[in-house]
């Protein structure tokens, strides 16, 4: 085999050639890197936008469940507000007559075994959370009393509840029904 020699001229045109496909081939990768580098941003950004929305329906439904959990412990909580609003008549109707004066052992027989009975429908309605709300010598308050009169009484100051005229009731921390009041002017 024979080695053949170049030229310097011929050695030149040959480096000029190397060079100019070495440019070529940069440009080319230059070129293919932008196009590589603007489509990881396009996706890096599509990414970004994917991870937000999914960070925000998982915040919508940690809210879903703290309302959920919220609503199902106010109705359990005041799941009885209508049987016992439709039991405080009954409850006024006991005490009026529990107020009477018995005028003879029968009818006072009969007024201790009403006791009986109002006490434990109480005691029932307490076990469920109801309180009578304390108005007599109490500052009106308009979230808890109903004022139906105004009167003038030197032995109460401004605005403190004289006479109560029918129990208002709470449920827990839910007013049923506002005491009916007198108020002192």
């Amino acid at each position: 085999m024979s080695e053949e020699k170049q030229t310097p001229e011929q050695e030149a045109e040959v480096e000029a050639q190397e060079e100019a496909v070495q440019a070529d081939t940069e440009e080319v990768t230059h070129d293919e890197q932008s196009a590589f580098q603007e489509k990881i941003d396009e996706l890096q950004q599509l990414l970004d936008e994917k991870e937000n929305k999914i960070l925000r329906v998982q915040a919508d439904f940690e809210n879903y469940k703290r309302r959920a959990r919220t609503e199902v412990e106010t109705v359990q909580k005041y799941r009885s507000q209508h049987v016992v609003s439709d039991l405080l008549p009954a409850l006024d109707n006991f005490e009026r007559a529990l107020g009477i004066d018995p005028d003879n052992e029968q009818t006072k027989s009969l007024l201790e075994g009403m006791q009986m009975v109002y006490r434990q429908l109480v005691e029932a309605l307490k076990n469920e959370g109801v309180e009578p709300i304390e108005a007599v010598g109490k500052e009106f308050d308009p979230n808890l009393h109903q004022a139906v009169m105004q009167v003038e009484d030197e032995n109460y100051d401004s605005n403190i509840v004289v006479e109560e005229l029918q129990k208002g009731y709470k449920l827990k921390d839910r007013v049923i029904r506002p005491s009916m009041v007198k108020v002192n002017q």
